[in-house]
């Protein structure tokens, strides 16, 4: 590792010491400033040149603004003749800006992957991304981690007699599915449409959930909207209750108090691909810095990253199975 050198914005710093601790290497310094005219400034505060950079920050909010760190620590590593620059973005928030679903609307997951790589990156490295195709924005290589591997351990330490998994929606469902393959679990999912962007409506529930208790799986919560309304169709079905898990738990809003008061919902799981709200001390969150960590190792020395996944990622395991209609 004599040649890696990491660096982090302010997004998660926890997170980046997590990984490096786990990887054997410092966490690099870096002075980020603000001008009186709100600009920033971002200066790597350790010898770079030659050497295998790798650049920690999660898109979380300020979203803006992280990314904006983001693209200027790329810009001053690729000015300081790094060998080869990796964003390692754990959380991609313009994913979900993934298609032209109105008329003269942004494609935020492509421009931003743009700006990305126009800065300097020469590789991404991020997890659980909200669509498949955003894979393919990007010019320059990308590893997609998965955290449902994580996820399932939280759960195999537990009592899965007559649990059911359920995805938030048919969207979902390919993810929910293996996830319920890991646990031995039969899988669910509601049929949703979504209004606006905190709005959704789940008018039915396609598989078995009566007299079981509900594991849902979902990539990302940011307000709860989806969640809650599932909870109430799970509900309607007959199901006896449930656990929430989710990679990215951005709970945003009144995400927090609503989740945490539902009948429905006896815990909720997330991993720590973003900082965890302050005020929800029984908010289970379990670490990808392991992943992280053996996933910059192996990238650094040239070795395989799907290997990780063997069997957990769908892109590298056996074939799917199919959703029980009935």
């Amino acid at each position: 590792m004599r040649d890696l050198v990491v660096f982090t914005g302010s997004a998660h710093p926890d997170l980046a010491q997590r990984i490096c601790g786990a990887l054997g290497v410092p966490l690099s310094p870096v002075s980020i400033k603000r001008f009186s005219n709100d600009c920033l400034q971002a200066q790597l505060l350790t010898n770079c040149r030659q050497r295998d950079v790798y650049i920690i920050q999660p898109l979380v909010p300020p979203t803006q603004e992280h990314l904006m760190e983001l693209l200027l620590m790329i810009d001053a590593a690729r000015g300081a003749s790094a060998a080869q620059i990796t964003a390692v973005i754990p959380h991609y928030a313009y994913a979900r800006s993934d298609k032209k679903d109105a008329s003269r609307i942004s494609l935020g997951g492509r421009l931003v992957a743009d700006m990305l790589v126009t800065a300097g990156a020469h590789r991404v490295l991020t997890m659980a991304l909200h669509a498949p195709q955003v894979h393919g924005f990007f010019s320059v290589p990308v590893d997609h981690l998965t955290a449902i591997g994580v996820l399932a351990d939280h759960f195999r330490e537990a009592d899965l007699a007559n649990c059911v998994v359920v995805s938030p929606d048919l969207g979902n469902a390919k993810q929910a599915t293996l996830f319920a393959r890991l646990l031995g679990l039969p899988v669910a999912a509601g049929s949703k449409q979504r209004l606006a962007d905190d709005q959704v409506v789940i008018d039915a529930i396609v598989g078995d959930v009566r007299g079981k208790r509900a594991i849902v799986l979902d990539d990302e919560i940011a307000t709860g909207g989806s969640v809650i309304e599932l909870m109430d169709r799970l509900d309607d079905f007959g199901c006896t209750g449930a656990s929430v898990a989710c990679t990215h738990g951005l709970f945003s809003g009144k995400a927090v108090q609503r989740l945490g008061s539902h009948p429905m919902i006896d815990e909720v799981v997330t991993t720590d691909t973003v900082p965890p709200p302050d005020d929800w001390p029984q908010l289970k969150v379990r670490s990808t810095s392991g992943l992280f960590a053996e996933a910059i190792s192996r990238i650094h020395a040239g070795e395989s990253v799907s290997k990780l996944f063997d069997g957990v990622d769908p892109t590298c395991g056996p074939p799917e199975a199919t959703l029980p209609l009935g």
